[in-house]
């Protein structure tokens, strides 16, 4: 994708999310969510202002700093991306792997994430083998291997039936409720309904609508 910088895709946006908030993010296809999410995994620079993460401004940040930054994140997208070639424990030791991570303290962390997600039993299992919500699950537990700071969500139910997302939105408040923000971008209206937690709605680049405990808001 392309970003036109004469028409910035986000402009104007000054908001402050709390250490321990679950935030929805939605709006139009095209109306600057995907930005908003590149912007904090410094994918993308702001042109001016600054974004502050731990008290860390993320626009200053030299290129060598932004894989030690970005360990400090977790982040789940629609399509999984999981390793195929590789079993459910494998794709989550990876993550700790690449960190320098001792080989203890990535067996302690693997089981622990995965006694998390439910997921325990399925160490040894393939990503073929199991159901799209097992492999958003073990998705969710590599994003949390490394305890991050922040959870990023970019649509993490888009790919699964109405019932596994249910199960999934659960786990992720149940994430929550141990003390992990997250941000979380999505279309699906019914479960933003159902969650009762603080919506961003974005609209042509401005965040237009900021409702702190509500459903999915649209703009008119």
């Amino acid at each position: 994708m392309q970003y036109d910088t004469t028409h910035p895709a986000l402009r104007g946006v000054n908001v402050h999310i709390d250490k321990g908030e679950f935030v929805f993010v939605v709006g139009a296809s095209g109306a600057g969510k995907s930005t908003f999410v590149k912007m904090l995994t410094h994918e993308l620079v702001p042109q001016q202002g600054s974004i502050l993460i731990n008290g860390q401004d993320i626009t200053r940040l030299s290129k060598s700093q932004v894989p030690y930054y970005r360990r400090k994140l977790g982040i789940v997208f629609q399509d999984f991306r999981l390793l195929e070639e590789k079993t459910v424990y494998e794709n989550i030791a990876f993550v700790l792997r690449v960190t320098g991570t001792k080989e203890r303290i990535i067996r302690e962390r693997t089981s622990h994430v995965l006694n998390l997600v439910g997921l325990r039993g399925k160490e040894n299992e393939r990503p073929s083998k199991l159901s799209g919500g097992e492999q958003q699950r073990v998705a969710i537990a590599r994003a949390l291997a490394n305890q991050p700071l922040l959870l990023i969500a970019d649509e993490p139910t888009g790919n699964l039936d109405p019932n596994t997302s249910s199960e999934i939105m659960n786990l992720f408040n149940s994430i929550n409720h141990m003390g992990t923000t997250i941000i979380m971008v999505t279309h699906n209206q019914e479960l933003v309904n159902a969650m009762n937690k603080r919506v961003l709605l974005i609209d042509e680049g401005h965040i237009v609508k900021d409702v702190k405990k509500g459903g999915y808001i649209a703009h008119v």
